[in-house]
């Protein structure tokens, strides 16, 4: 199945890089890499990742890749990474 960022992955994974990137530019990169390879795993397994705690419904889910969780949506057709979030944040997503 097709993964697909949405924008706001996409703008989360670059504040994850800048922000690293402040003490750390290799460091940074190498976090970026690993969230994006881990992010791999969902297009075979969509259903590997578990429940997402605060939306309790099947198709919303989330790999950890410590210390950041990486949600996503399954849908019919593709999966949606919706959001790259710190697991200290407090996760809250607009949906549609």
């Amino acid at each position: 199945m097709r993964v697909h960022w949405t924008e706001n992955a996409i703008n989360h994974l670059l504040g994850i890089y800048e922000y690293i990137s402040q003490n750390s530019p290799y460091y940074a990169e190498r976090m970026v890499d690993r969230l994006t390879r881990r992010s791999e795993q969902i297009a075979n397994f969509p259903m590997s990742g578990r429940k997402v705690p605060e939306y309790p419904v099947e198709n919303i889910r989330e790999l950890i890749e410590k210390p950041y969780r990486i949600v996503y949506r399954i849908k019919k057709d593709q999966i949606d990474v919706l959001a790259i979030v710190h697991s200290a944040q407090v996760l809250s997503l607009d949906f549609e």
